[in-house]
């Protein structure tokens, strides 16, 4: 998985993902807003750009990001946050916010969903709060399902996902150009499909908000759910 996450890490700015995710920040944005908290754990943060945008609204809260994508979190301390890369459970700290965005949930099948849930509770502090979204049916069934390819002149990537028996798979093929050559790399990322009982039914933390939203068009995509231990 970490090498799959790092091929991701390479492509990410040409999938469109920074065109989607200040729609999906707004969520959080507006949550934060009304919590009093000065410590902050991102799981999944990936460049670092969500919690870039955090330092400037909260510049007193201690934030805090976690990747398995060893070029994922060197990208985050480039920009000057604190970021490890480390799995949750592994992690001997506990936040008053701990916040997993853009989908990062999905990307654990149902044993891992089990133990990533019992290790938020155990790192959020009494009173704390876990915010995150998830996809839902139509995202993986009708929105993210196909075949399409996308480049910048010194690289190209083609993406061929399906989706079977609640899971989605995307295998990725890059290739980046090396002097008069392409050097090629290819990898396969699976997401699972999860109903918002399975997440309230692996923790004790109690489900205080969820509502449907869209960031592409006027079907339901996504799920955005805020627990409190």
């Amino acid at each position: 998985m970490h090498k799959a996450l790092d091929l991701y890490s390479k492509v990410e700015d040409l999938l469109g993902v920074n065109e989607v995710t200040p729609k999906l920040y707004e969520n959080y944005f507006s949550t934060l807003q009304t919590l009093e908290f000065n410590s902050l754990l991102d799981i999944g943060c990936g460049r670092g750009e969500f919690l870039r945008q955090l330092t400037n609204q909260f510049p007193n809260a201690k934030l805090m990001g976690i990747d398995l994508s060893p070029l994922m979190v060197e990208t985050t301390k480039s920009k000057g946050i604190n970021a490890k890369c480390i799995d949750l459970c592994k992690l001997d700290k506990k936040f008053q916010v701990i916040t997993a965005v853009f989908d990062m949930v999905n990307y654990l099948n149902t044993k891992e969903l089990k133990r990533f849930m019992r290790c938020i509770e155990e790192r959020l502090k009494d009173g704390g709060y876990f915010i995150c979204d998830i996809n839902s049916l139509y995202a993986f069934e009708e929105l993210a399902v196909g075949s399409y390819v996308r480049d910048d002149n010194t690289r190209f990537v083609t993406i061929d996902s399906s989706f079977k028996d609640n899971k989605y798979y995307s295998e990725f093929t890059l290739f980046e150009k090396d002097g008069e050559r392409f050097k090629k790399s290819q990898d396969m990322i699976i997401q699972y499909y999860h109903r918002i009982e399975e997440l309230t039914q692996f923790t004790n933390l109690k489900l205080l908000e969820e509502f449907p939203f869209s960031i592409y068009g006027e079907e339901i995509e996504k799920f955005y759910l805020v627990f409190r231990k």
